[in-house]
């Protein structure tokens, strides 16, 4: 298992849509997104069953996914 996957792709668009249209909100943020990986660890389903290194990876890339959303045109 790799430290980038195709949902990483994924885990950007969701978190840049946030910060485009949710702006300024960095603690709803990281609730969400933290949650979501957390939740991860006890859903029993293919795609939630990743490395610790993965889960990791997905929350920088939350983060960069928020932060490109929060920047103007």
């Amino acid at each position: 298992m790799s430290l980038f996957n195709y949902y990483s792709i994924v885990h950007f668009m969701i978190w840049f849509i946030y910060g485009k249209y949710f702006k300024k909100n960095w603690p709803l943020f990281f609730l969400l997104s933290l949650g979501w990986e957390i939740l991860e660890l006890f859903i029993p389903f293919s795609f939630a069953i990743e490395t610790t290194k993965n889960k990791i990876a997905d929350i920088f890339i939350n983060i960069i996914g928020y932060k490109f959303g929060l920047l103007k045109k």
